[in-house]
């Protein structure tokens, strides 16, 4: 198979992240470094990664975390501060986080071996919505939230349009749930305060199909693979969208799907 498939299916990067490693010659098959992103290699050849032995590939698989506040959400830290993958429990394979949570942000982190499905989960045109849960110091009015409802541009950044419901107020706080379908660096803390509201808590409740039940603080649950598929297939994805091959077949989507609902785009509860 071609050298940036085989080093996806290792975890090591997607695809296109991998073509990256090889322009950077940071890739030896057989203690030759590769250039050609059109290199075919077997399960025979020995492939290094920064002359240190690739995995041999594995079944995708999948896992949600509950990240805590504290930790970044990479491998290395130039400051020296704490890792989510160092944090890890020491059974897991290698694995690659879908997006980021920044260090004062917590909640749902999915976790992947497969680096094809990390890109196919992080694709904004793929649709996959993130939801949090979202404490801010000051008082959001639905005046107040409009602009970011409709998207809105900082120092030249654009931000699609948020789903935002205002759950409760009071006097120094209010809770805020909020949902979008792509995740730029501090995307929501930047845009709240482009509207004077200060984010002190965010907390990641949900990425597409999957939620941060039942898991505690720094608690890791492997999913089902197949529960995972049969979810794509409900959203309207097809077998040949995926990312990678599946070991057997799917079930049939059997669930019958519930009326669409048109959601205002502002809530208020209580």
């Amino acid at each position: 198979m071609r050298i940036s498939k085989f080093l996806a299916g290792v975890g090591i990067a997607s695809r296109r992240e991998s073509e990256k490693l090889i322009l950077a010659k940071r890739i030896k098959v057989n203690g030759k470094i590769v250039s050609n992103f059109s290199y075919q290699v077997s399960h025979e050849d020995r492939v290094l990664f920064d002359d240190k032995p690739v995995p041999k590939i594995q079944k995708p698989r999948i896992w949600k975390y509950y990240k805590p506040t504290g930790l970044i959400t990479t491998t290395k830290d130039d400051k020296n501060r704490p890792t989510v993958f160092a944090n890890l429990p020491k059974h897991l394979p290698k694995v690659v986080s879908v997006g980021r949570l920044d260090i004062n942000s917590e909640g749902l982190l999915i976790l992947t071996n497969n680096g094809d499905l990390k890109r196919f989960l992080e694709l904004p045109a793929n649709g996959f919505k993130r939801t949090y849960r979202v404490r801010v110091r000051g008082t959001p009015t639905e005046e107040k939230l409009t602009p970011l409802l409709q998207g809105i541009s900082i120092d030249g950044d654009k931000f699609s349009p948020m789903d935002i419901t205002i759950d409760t107020v009071n006097k120094s706080n209010a809770w805020l749930t909020i949902s979008l379908k792509e995740g730029k660096n501090r995307e929501i803390r930047r845009a709240l305060n482009h509207v004077h509201l200060e984010v002190n808590r965010l907390l990641r409740i949900s990425y597409g199909s999957i939620n941060l039940i039942p898991l505690r603080k720094n608690e890791v649950q492997e999913i089902n693979l197949m529960t995972f598929v049969d979810d794509l297939l409900q959203l309207g994805f097809k077998q040949k969208d995926l990312p990678f091959e599946l070991p057997i077949t799917p079930r049939l989507a059997t669930r019958k799907s519930k009326p669409k609902r048109i959601p205002k785009r502002i809530k208020r509860h209580g």
